[in-house]
């Protein structure tokens, strides 16, 4: 049952990245490896996600979990809000979402430029500590070093839009951890 369930999402995430997965270097195919590594890590520690429920390691995950959807949720109402969503902006390989025309600096964006990449940091982590295992902690520094990756591609995508406002934006913020990274 979870190879067939990792098989169909898999297809979602292969249709949702179909014109990022021959863009060696575009944030999108980046994107979708970090993707298949939650996906891998949501399937490997489904049996204990329940498990355990008040010890201090499943406490820790609820809290990560709780905070990526926080995460997760502020990042997008800030795009969509902010942003300046434009279909006709340059880029196939941009999701809706992305094809913002404003550069947000306000809300989460004033501290850190990836808020929707830290809340896949911390539901890697938080899905890791379901049940920490060499195999699921291999898969979670995988999603993390695939999403500095994703980030820093989609930095270069940012600076050849934005231009310098990009430049000052990074100087002034953190990639994913407000003050400390």
């Amino acid at each position: 049952m979870q190879v067939i369930f990792f098989a169909l999402v898999s297809v979602g995430l292969v249709w949702i990245s179909r014109r990022s997965l021959f863009k060696l270097r575009s944030h999108g195919f980046f994107r979708f490896w970090v993707w298949e590594a939650i996906l891998g890590l949501i399937v490997v520690n489904a049996p204990a996600w329940f498990q355990e429920l008040f010890s201090f390691r499943q406490i820790f995950s609820w809290l990560f979990l709780i905070f990526s959807l926080f995460l997760a949720i502020e990042g997008v109402r800030l795009l969509l809000f902010l942003g300046k969503q434009d279909r006709g902006r340059q880029g196939d390989d941009l999701l809706g979402l992305e094809k913002t025309t404003e550069l947000i600096k306000l809300g989460l964006y004033k501290y850190i430029r990836h808020p929707m990449y830290s809340s896949l940091w911390f539901l890697a982590w938080g899905v890791f500590l379901k049940k920490p295992a060499w195999s699921a902690g291999a898969l979670a520094l995988a999603a993390s070093v695939l999403l500095v990756l994703t980030a820093k591609a989609e930095e270069a995508e940012n600076i050849r839009y934005f231009g310098e406002a990009y430049r000052d934006y990074m100087r002034q913020t953190k990639m994913f951890i407000p003050f400390v990274y």
